[in-house]
């Protein structure tokens, strides 16, 4: 399989991933911290602040979706794809530091965002070698 075809599939997995959790954040923080067996409770200021980054990842996610079918985009898809999946992976690192190892629901999260962050950024520094290729040799 080749680099083009890699990097359309992991953003188009990318992008829906972060689309459904936008979506699932900001309109069913209920439900869908449940997922994960947190309970969110009534607490109006912990739903503001739970909600607060739901419409910045479901945007980011669809940006990221847009960059698996744009070829214009596929750089700006895979910087935040990085930038995305990296920053949840790591403050999940410095919470385990901090507060201890969460369930294992929250453990594959942190897998999973570590997965797709590491890829992406490996699918960026190659495509940005191809580009950098095709306009030496221009």
């Amino acid at each position: 399989m080749n680099t083009s075809m890699m990097t359309k599939i992991l953003l188009a997995f990318s992008g829906l991933i972060a689309v459904g959790v936008g979506i699932g954040v900001l309109f069913l923080p209920h439900a869908f911290h449940a997922s994960a067996g947190i309970s969110v409770g009534d607490d109006v200021n912990l739903l503001n602040e739970l909600r607060s980054p739901g419409a910045m990842i479901l945007l980011a996610g669809a940006v990221i979706l847009v960059g698996a079918f744009r070829s214009r985009l596929t750089v700006v898809a895979l910087i935040l794809s990085t930038a995305v999946y990296l920053s949840f992976g790591l403050s999940r690192i410095v919470s385990v530091v901090a507060d201890g190892i969460p369930n294992a629901a929250m453990l594959q999260i942190l897998g999973l965002e570590l997965f797709i962050g590491g890829m992406s950024a490996l699918l960026l520094y190659a495509v940005r070698g191809q580009n950098l290729r095709v306009l030496q040799q221009a």
